[in-house]
């Protein structure tokens, strides 16, 4: 039985940390502070609570954080403070160069993992992939803790930070995605068309992400696409909305423009997005 911290019982950390109690570990979490609403999460899960973080941390082999990013290194150094010498896993959406300076901060013989999640919170029948970056006996450590669970644990490999650059990258496009709808509907709405919006979209692939191989022919095309997307900005300026949505799309043609009308392999193709100038 692995012994493990919960910082903190949030929408996301409690169901997946839930999968842990009923593969038989304990899952401890502080309850000081807290909202009803977190203990009531908490007590669902089958975690023990305790008064003090020092004395969860004094009985655990490891600690997860899935908190929001904005507070991921303030609540590792907490953690650090209390000299912890376990695993030390953040798993909340963190740049890799966040999770570099974690991984600084803590204390030796503490062991840093690097983790991200993808998908929904791991309940009612849905599962969430659990991705490692890290030592592989800690990565070992974890992935006993949800073996034949709803969360999938995968690596990404021992490069610390991996985790989290594939978690932004995701969340970069996926997230992206969703405001980028909102600005379009916004738009047409403005313009009495989204209806007609809305059927266009239904003829639209929906493999944009899962099938990198077409990008090429994008990056072919982008000297004429870069201009556009200077009249989309034009038009959403007009209706006051977010002209950058726009122009950020044409700064990214621009660095495409050298393959005008070339059939390029997809690794140069990717690699001209990373030239500056």
């Amino acid at each position: 039985m692995t012994t493990l911290t919960l910082l903190h019982p949030g929408s996301m950390g409690a169901p997946l940390a839930a999968h842990a109690v009923a593969n038989g570990h304990r899952v401890l979490w502080v309850a000081t502070g807290r909202s009803e609403r977190t203990r009531q999460r908490a007590e669902k899960a089958g975690f023990v609570a305790y008064e003090s973080l020092g004395a969860a941390l004094g009985e655990s082999d490891a600690a997860l954080s899935v908190c929001p990013p904005q507070a991921a290194e303030d609540m590792a150094g907490t953690v650090a403070q209390h000299a912890f010498g376990g695993i030390y896993m953040d798993a909340k959406a963190i740049s890799p160069q966040r999770m570099q300076r974690i991984a600084d901060g803590m204390p030796k013989g503490c062991t840093v993992l690097d983790g991200s999640i993808i998908g929904p919170p791991p309940s009612d029948g849905r599962r969430a992939r659990l991705y490692l970056a890290g030592p592989e006996p800690a990565q070992d450590t974890i992935r006993a803790l949800f073996k034949d669970t709803g969360v999938q644990v995968r690596t990404a490999g021992t490069d610390l930070g991996a985790a989290s650059a594939l978690k932004m990258a995701f969340a970069g496009y996926q997230k992206a995605a969703r405001a980028l709808a909102g600005v379009a509907h916004a738009l047409a709405d403005h313009h009495g068309v989204r209806d007609l919006l809305t059927e266009e979209a239904h003829t639209m692939t929906s493999a944009i992400l899962s099938d990198p191989d077409y990008l090429p022919s994008v990056a072919a095309r982008a000297w004429r696409w870069g201009p556009e997307m200077d009249e989309v900005a034009e038009t959403l300026r007009a209706a006051d909305l977010p002209p950058q949505v726009a122009e950020a799309t044409r700064l990214i043609y621009d660095r495409w423009a050298q393959d005008k009308d070339q059939e390029l392999p997809l690794d140069i193709v990717l690699a001209h997005l990373r030239q500056v100038g």
